[in-house]
């Protein structure tokens, strides 16, 4: 499998990557472990996880994810084969469980959840330290929807405080790079900027993993361009957004045990133009004589700003599909139509 470097650091990661926030919920250890083996197998090596999974969220099944890639690490013997990424949560009052719930990216909560993650993964090292969500009041998640209403927000960790605590876990062998997840461009750039102004005392970020599929393309608005000129690429995750773009919903259909009987992401299902250009992403891929699985990720895969593609399964057979989009190279006519139908329902989901 292809593999694109990370920001520019001396890492290299596969076009596709695993995801794994449903383990420890929708998936058990032994399904982790069975997906973990089939990920590597097909010439994946960037492997994501974070201290909150699994999603939903909730304090008994918290950690999870992180225990069950612990096991397989011990088990398997392979870590010098993965790239293996985590996240630090941001403030998130709701979930009490993770260090009170008013997390702040200053040295004491980092190095708590740095320290913690690295003992459920068994590990000595993460390859990618992220930021999960930003401490500012931001539009995470698609909060909000399309329109910003947020109030000015001063309360949070100075940037170039959060990198100082960052290089120390690069000087202490114990993070090889550090990214961003659903952060904006006024933050990239801020972040980028507190870096340069330190070069060689300050990292540099490598990467930021925010939401992006057929149905929500906002990080083309201003993102792509901050990832191609400043070397920040994309981690997309939840590119088949909530498993809607697989067909498999369609007509109002819930099938057990798929992801909807769990948790019925408001991103998506809440999004009022949503359900006529899911359809009509459908039609184009049935009509191109396409998987609409492979249609979906292979776009991902195609974009110059995007460094790596995050899938989940919650089966292998669900993950062997996913994987297969490697083989799918777009043609000039389905990327007219699907810019076409982008132009038409611009982002129903963001």
């Amino acid at each position: 499998m292809e593999k694109r470097r990370l920001g520019r650091s001396d890492i290299h990661v596969s076009v596709m990557s695993l995801g794994s926030m449903t383990w420890g919920q929708q998936n058990s250890e032994s399904d982790a472990h069975a997906q973990l083996d089939m990920a590597l197998d097909h010439g994946v090596n960037l492997i994501d996880t974070a201290e909150l999974y699994s999603v939903p969220r909730a304090a008994e099944t918290q950690g999870s994810t992180e225990r069950y890639i612990g096991t397989w690490l011990a088990s398997r013997g392979r870590r010098d084969e993965v790239v293996l990424a985590s996240k630090v949560v941001g403030p998130m009052d709701e979930a009490t469980w993770i260090r009170g719930g008013d997390n702040r990216f200053d040295r004491a909560h980092m190095t708590q959840a740095l320290e913690e993650s690295l003992k459920r993964c068994q590990t000595d090292y993460f390859d990618l330290y992220q930021l999960h969500w930003p401490e500012r009041d931001v539009q995470v998640f698609g909060r909000g929807g399309p329109t910003f209403d947020r109030k000015i927000d001063h309360d949070f960790t100075p940037f170039d405080e959060v990198l100082d605590v960052l290089q120390d876990f690069v000087k202490q062998g114990k993070v090889r790079a550090v990214g961003l997840s659903n952060e904006t461009a006024w933050g990239t750039m801020r972040y980028l900027a507190a870096g340069e102004a330190k070069p060689g005392q300050r990292p540099r970020m490598a990467s930021i993993q925010n939401a992006y599929s057929l149905l929500n393309r906002s990080f083309e608005s201003d993102l792509a361009e901050v990832a191609l000129y400043e070397d920040c690429g994309l981690l997309a995750y939840s590119t088949l957004a909530n498993g809607l773009l697989t067909g498999k919903y369609q007509g109002g259909v819930i099938p057990p045990g798929s992801r909807l009987t769990v948790w019925q992401n408001p991103r998506y299902l809440k999004a009022p133009y949503m359900q006529p250009a899911l359809d009509a992403y459908l039609d184009l891929a049935r009509e191109s004589g396409l998987d609409p699985v492979h249609m979906a990720l292979a776009f991902v895969n195609s974009r110059p700003f995007v460094t790596s593609n995050i899938v989940g399964a919650t089966s292998t057979k669900q993950l062997q599909q996913n994987l297969a989009a490697i083989d799918l190279t777009m043609s000039a006519e389905v990327l007219t139509a699907i810019n076409a139908i982008h132009r038409q329902y611009t982002n129903p989901c963001p």
